[in-house]
């Protein structure tokens, strides 16, 4: 068998069987204070993969931030194989602010891979692909919904790819999303480069949500072990078979108003069912929200307070039969909640 190398980070090296934080120096915050970029390097004795799995890129996301800080505190990884390369907080700006964006107004997500002399957000993205992702083979990017919205957990990934679509479904979501690349977003980037990655998307701005994080930290392992960066479970996983989205759509206010909805995240809806209503408060009239088309409830808003045409309920359509749908969203959850019972969570948490 192959000897591990040592690894090589911001200009200092890892030897193998060696934890270390790195921190990436930033361009700094106002009043001259020097910010950086947390990385938490775990690199096996033993040769492997090498996983990068990033929180924050939007500054108000604050479930992969926990996310990752229970990963990295996780007994699982004494028996690791490869490398971790574990990011609480890429958009150190954004976190402070806890604003999604840059002080620049510029998302983070649109602006890879960015550039050495460009914009605060082109050096911030340049630097991220130069340090982490270009030294990785795989990769996971933790997500929530934008503020006063929410989302189911879910994958989205290039799943026409064979290699992202075994780890997608290895994550153990209900939900697979086949998502198109964005244009300067870090999954495209790393499309580009050949890494195949993965994100996840759950809960919402601003707020934990602990069946969001149990999931994402289960979900991370199950990945892992699919790389075999760690052994298989002890624990039986359920069989469940996710569904996979063709293509999603956003029901949005049909006036402004305030949203009085009547379906949950998480819900098989019909086209033409009832979704809620919008209360006009001023001429004391009422518009009722009707489903354009059937499908599953991945996202939505959670303020009352809308405006016509805001985004308020996000379906996605599946392929095939998707009449257990609800059930198996239930039992993913039912999963996460007992996730502790069976120790695998970490001991600290």
């Amino acid at each position: 068998m192959a000897e591990q190398i040592p690894f090589e980070i911001n200009g200092e090296t890892i030897e193998p069987g060696e934890i270390r934080l790195v921190e990436l120096p930033v361009p700094r915050l106002n009043l001259s204070a020097q910010a950086v970029m947390p990385v938490h390097v775990l690199h096996s004795k033993k040769p492997g993969p090498r996983l990068f799995v990033c929180a924050a890129i939007h500054g108000d996301e604050l479930n992969g931030i926990e996310i990752v800080r229970r990963l990295v505190a996780h007994k699982a990884l004494k028996k690791l194989r490869g490398t971790l390369l574990a990011i609480p907080v890429v958009n150190v700006y954004g976190l402070v602010h806890a604003s999604r964006y840059l002080p620049d107004r510029r998302d983070l997500n649109r602006s890879f891979p960015g550039s050495e002399r460009g914009s605060l957000a082109a050096r911030l993205a340049h630097l991220f692909m130069k340090e982490v992702v270009t030294r990785c083979s795989h990769g996971i990017d933790l997500h929530t919904g934008a503020i006063h919205r929410t989302n189911l957990p879910q994958i989205r990934a290039n799943l026409d790819d064979p290699t992202t679509e075994e780890l997608a479904r290895a994550f153990g979501v209900p939900v697979l999303i086949n998502s198109s690349l964005r244009d300067g977003s870090l999954r495209e980037c790393a499309a580009e480069a050949g890494i195949p990655m993965l994100l996840y998307e759950a809960g919402e701005a601003l707020r934990y949500d602990e069946v969001s994080i149990r999931g994402g930290v289960q979900g991370i392992l199950n990945v892992m072990r699919a790389l075999e960066m760690l052994p298989p479970s002890l624990h039986k996983r359920p069989d469940n078979e996710p569904f996979v989205a063709s293509q999603t759509h956003w029901q949005r206010a049909p006036e402004t108003g305030l949203l009085r909805s009547i379906t949950p995240l998480g819900a098989a809806v019909t086209a033409g069912e009832l979704l809620g209503e919008v209360d006009d408060p001023f001429r004391n009239t009422q518009h009722p929200v009707i489903a354009a088309t059937g499908g599953l409830v991945i996202g939505r808003a959670q303020s009352p307070l809308v405006n016509e045409g805001d985004a308020i309920f996000h379906i996605a359509r599946f392929l095939g039969d998707s009449d257990s749908l609800e059930e198996d969203i239930a039992n993913f959850r039912v999963a996460a909640q007992a996730a502790q019972e069976h120790d695998l969570e970490p001991s600290i948490v």
